[in-house]
């Protein structure tokens, strides 16, 4: 690596709007603000809202689904 040519490389402290904070490497060199971290996102918290899909699926299977040839006279 050339000498002179990186950024520094510190650790800094990072605040979250829930009020979660711990301590990280980044080249920023400064305090990080986040609005959502992995303590109060729904994913990794398991309260989000899963969407009942197979009501839409059904739906859209017998709108767009494979139809039965009408009856030839």
């Amino acid at each position: 690596m050339k000498p002179g040519i990186h950024p520094n490389y510190v650790t800094v402290k990072v605040h979250c709007a829930c009020g979660a904070t711990w301590e990280t490497k980044s080249t920023k060199g400064q305090e990080l603000r986040l609005e959502i971290c992995s303590n109060c996102h729904p994913f990794f918290t398991g309260k989000q809202k899963l969407i009942d899909s197979a009501g839409r699926v059904e739906r859209f299977t017998r709108k767009y689904g494979k139809k039965t040839p009408a009856a030839q006279a």
